[in-house]
């Protein structure tokens, strides 16, 4: 059985999941904002997923 990795104290863990949700808002946002953006992210994601099984 692997270890597990040491347990964070209780506000840090809150902060750390607070700081998570922060960014995936402002994540989403952004996308709302710029769904071209999306768009291409996605795209050059695909191309290089297809490179990477290529080649």
């Amino acid at each position: 059985m692997p270890p597990t990795p040491p347990r964070l104290d209780p506000d840090r863990r809150r902060r750390r999941l607070e700081l998570l949700a922060a960014l995936a808002d402002a994540k989403a946002a952004r996308e709302h904002r710029h769904p071209q953006r999306l768009h291409g992210a996605r795209l050059r994601e695909l191309i290089a997923a297809r490179r990477r099984l290529v080649g």
